[in-house]
Order: C-alpha cells, then structure tokens, then sequence
C-alpha cells in the first residue's frame, strides 16, 4: 500500500474546519455577491482575546505539506512505471517546486507570535481561528480557488464597511489565503488518490474477469466483498469503459454492474458522466489553485494593503502620510498597533487621536510664533 493511501487516513483532525474532505468549493460568486456575502459575514462574526482552544493552523499545515509530498511521490513514481495519471496530478507534479515555496513562505511570515496577535473568532466553524482566516476560506471557496486582486480588494472593504480589520489582519490576508489553497489542494488531491485507488481497483477486477475461464469464479468472488456496500462512481465508471467492448455474453459483468447501480438509483450512463465531471471539477480547481498561487507570490502586497488599510485611508487623507517612504509609513503603523494593543482603543481611534495630537500640536507651534 502506497505511502500516500497511508496517509489519506492519518492525523485526522476532529475539529472544525477539518471534519471534511470536501474541497474547498461553494456556489461561485461574482463580485457584486462577493461583497454582498463579505458584509453579511462581518455581521456575523465575533472575535475574541478568550476565543476557543484549538489545533493550530500549523499543525494542519504539517499534515497538509505530508500529504502533498506523498501524492508527489505516488504520481511521479506512477508515470515511471508507465502508467497514467489525470491532468489534475500533472499540475501538481509540475508545480511541486512552487507548493513547497508556499509551504516556506507561510512558515516564515506566520510565527507564533503573530499568530496569537490575530483576533479569533468565538463561534461558527472557524471558532477558535483568526477571524482572517475564516475570510480568506470563504473568498477561496465562492471563487472556486481564483485570485483576482480586484475582487479580493472588493471583498475586503465590503467586509469594513460593517467592521475594520486590523494592521495585523489585513498583513495576513496573503498567508491565509496561502494556507486555505494549501488545504484545498490537500483535499483535491485526497480525492486524486481515492479515484486512483478505485480506478486500480476496476482495472484489476477487469483483467481477471478477462482471463478465460475465470469470469463467473472472479465476479462470484467481487460480489461477495462488495454486496453490503453501493459501489463507488468512479470504480463503477472504469469497470464500465473496460468492458463496454467485451462481448456480454462471455463476460456477464457488464449486466451484474447495470443490476447493482440500478440498486443504488443510477445506470452506467449516470455514472460515466458524473465521473467526468468530476475529474473536470478537480482538474479546473487544481489549476485555479496553482495559478492563484503564482499570483499571490508576484504582487506587491504593499500596495494592496494600502488599498484596503482603514487606518491607511485615514493617515493619508487627514496629514502628509502619503508623501512619507515605505519605511516610515511602516513605523507609524507598528506603533498604533501597539499602542491599540496595550489601551481599550481600536487601531482606527488611535490613528485619529494621534492626527487630533497632531492638529493641536501644530496650532500650539503656530500660536507660540505668532505670540
């Protein structure tokens, strides 16, 4: 058994959101839905500084970096043996190098002490998780794994307009939306190695069924082992394609899969069909995510802060902050981060009590020279 099948099954996560293998995949949304779903999500939201103890996104990230490295092994080593593999594995044995530069990257800008700084959310299935989190998950999964920084921009600033990000958050979008494409990429290929596993599964059967002789003893002694449970789509769909050429008559397994998909309310058809959808599901999210990835690693993300930062808008509408360098505007910021964090005013009312400082100080000079 491949060391990726072992791992399908390994360091399962109870908690939310990990109790699914389900891709990270809702309806797909444009962005005038998009912002609407961003604002009834910060209607909805409340963090917390005593928010639930869970798993940290670093130990998921571990699991999920095992997981891919697995399946790279599993599907290189599959095409050094001559075999097949879908288009969704070649993305991933393609782009292996820029995974494992995501991988880094997170471990580097998320340490642990950043991580506790993020405000986390008390209740929902991101409970116990910093709230960006739980936003970038849903802007990854109503965009099927699309990142587009025009619509990303949107989504943020529809979520201000009911309730601000902070500093810390909105530097953090780039690493949660790294850390959500990671586990969707996770599960996809979970799902690669499952249909693989199936599919193996059919092509065995089939090549028995084909020796002659040895299809009544072979499909008495499946039958047996699978009466009990629904045939998977994908086993039922490859089984099928193998043997839609073969004569029925001498190879009566054809008739026995009709039978048995009947019982489960679905024909060879239905299940042929849902197969390729879903391999052309899996294919176009595996893509989305590898590209979203190439993107996020070329943007400046200074400059999308900039576009998003509340406290940003502020500084430069009401003082000389936009004429300042990076540098500088970088030290402003860090220190109404602390200040914020060390008083019971938010980040946007210490950047407004310091331009008030600043007008009266300013006024007091004026004064003084004028005296």
């Amino acid at each position: 058994m491949s060391g990726l099948f072992h791992s399908l099954f390994r360091d399962r996560l109870s908690d939310p959101p990990w109790n699914s293998i389900k891709p990270v995949r809702e309806e797909l949304f444009g962005i005038e839905r998009l912002e609407q779903h961003a604002i009834s999500l910060a209607k909805s939201q409340k963090v917390s500084k005593s928010a639930p103890k869970v798993v940290s996104l670093h130990v998921r990230l571990k699991q999920n970096a095992a997981v891919l490295l697995d399946a790279y092994r599993d599907n290189a080593n599959a095409l050094e043996l001559g075999n097949s593999v879908v288009p969704a594995a070649e993305w991933l044995l393609d782009n292996y190098h820029l995974i494992e530069q995501q991988i880094r990257e997170i471990r580097d800008d998320l340490p642990t002490s950043f991580y506790r700084q993020l405000p986390k959310l008390v209740s929902g299935p991101f409970s116990g998780y910093p709230r960006v989190f739980g936003l970038a998950w849903a802007y990854i999964a109503h965009t099927d794994s699309h990142f587009d920084e025009t619509s990303l921009c949107k989504f943020i600033n529809a979520y201000q307009t009911i309730d601000i990000l902070t500093i810390g958050e909105l530097w953090a979008v780039a690493i949660t939306l790294r850390i959500v494409l990671i586990e969707n990429l996770r599960r996809l290929v979970d799902q690669i190695t499952v249909g693989r596993i199936a599919r193996n599964e059919a092509d065995k059967l089939t090549d028995q069924l084909l020796v002659s002789g040895s299809d009544h003893a072979e499909l008495l002694a499946d039958i047996k082992t699978r009466i009990t449970e629904p045939l998977s789509e994908i086993f039922a769909a490859q089984l099928a394609k193998r043997l839609r050429d073969q004569d029925p008559n001498t190879t009566p397994a054809l008739e026995w899969l009709e039978k048995r998909l009947h019982r489960q309310g679905l024909n060879v058809d239905e299940v042929v069909q849902h197969s390729q959808q879903r391999e052309g599901a899996s294919n176009l999210s595996v893509r989305n995510v590898i590209t979203s990835m190439h993107l996020i690693t070329d943007i400046d993300w200074t400059v999308l802060f900039e576009r998003v930062s509340i406290v940003d808008e502020k500084l430069r509408c009401d003082s000389t902050f936009g004429d300042m360098n990076v540098v500088t505007r970088d030290l402003y910021r860090n220190a109404i981060e602390e200040l914020s964090r060390g008083s019971k005013f938010s980040e946007i009312n210490i950047a407004k009590l310091a331009l008030k400082a600043g007008r009266e100080g300013k006024k007091n000079i004026e004064n003084q020279i004028e005296a």
